[in-house]
């Protein structure tokens, strides 16, 4: 932890480690620090249960076999409490978006200046305090409106799939609210604002659920390392950050079943009709 004096030097140090590492890109900040560890842990999720799928045997599984089967089991298990019809490909959906934000929530967990550090001792004090990274993704509004978009098309395809291009156009226009003859003209502007209401409200409840929750834990590890980053207080802040990290790991878990449940529930709404 780095010692701080005052409210100014509180301010300072949660100001530097809010702070995105940026690269301009079509002229718009690129936060490259969210990008390439949400790339990194995604990449170690398809390495980690790729090898586990081609070392997996039919006889007395490994521990390691056992441990991934226990996750694939259980996703499945809720896939099909949830989603009545194939689900060969929402499975695999809903493994991936958990177990991915899974990996990115976690990352909340490591020592708050672990980065800042390693700056420090391979370039020095000046290098580190103008360096920022923010290990985090899911804090980062930028990488849960990613995932929530892509959930997003993935709806629609879905809808597209189940009831043709004309048959999903035709419930946009018609429902909720049916009518007859010259009132259903005239319901077709209200049934359309409220099918898109509907249709963007839930990407936006996705995205701002899961940053909303995971922000606000980086935040109190930041309040916890800047108030008791003292020599003096060292043994209640290492105290007060294992309580919270303890309880952070109800969140970063919960946050991830949420996210990946509701969009099997998004996913099994589109299929059906109003």
């Amino acid at each position: 932890m780095s010692e701080q004096t005052g409210s100014g030097g509180l301010n300072e140090y949660i100001k530097h480690h809010l702070t995105h590492n940026t690269t301009e890109v079509f002229g718009g900040q690129f936060h490259f620090d969210s990008w390439i560890v949400a790339l990194a842990l995604g990449l170690v999720f398809v390495l980690w249960f790729g090898l586990a799928a081609r070392k997996a045997t039919a006889g007395v599984p490994s521990k390691g076999q056992a441990f991934v089967e226990m996750i694939v089991e259980f996703i499945d298990g809720q896939v099909k409490d949830t989603f009545h019809g194939d689900r060969r490909t929402v499975t695999p959906l809903a493994l991936t978006i958990f177990m991915w934000v899974v990996f990115m929530n976690t990352m909340d967990l490591l020592p708050l200046d672990l980065f800042g550090w390693l700056v420090h001792t391979t370039a020095g004090a000046e290098a580190a305090h103008h360096t920022y990274f923010r290990a985090v993704p899911t804090a980062d509004l930028n990488t849960t409106f990613a995932l929530s978009a892509s959930v997003f098309f993935i709806l629609i395809g879905h809808a597209v799939s189940a009831k043709g291009a004309l048959g999903f156009g035709k419930e946009l226009l018609t429902a909720p609210f049916h009518a007859h003859g010259f009132m259903k003209i005239v319901l077709v502007p209200v049934n359309l604002v409220m099918n898109v209401i509907e249709w963007l409200v839930k990407p936006v409840s996705l995205a701002m659920r899961l940053f909303g929750n995971m922000y606000g834990g980086e935040l109190v590890f930041m309040l916890i390392a800047g108030l008791m980053g003292s020599i003096y207080t060292i043994v209640p802040g290492i105290i007060a950050n294992a309580a919270w990290a303890i309880f952070h790991i109800l969140i970063i878990l919960l946050q991830a079943f949420i996210f990946m449940i509701l969009t099997v529930v998004y996913i099994a709404g589109a299929r059906e009709s109003h």
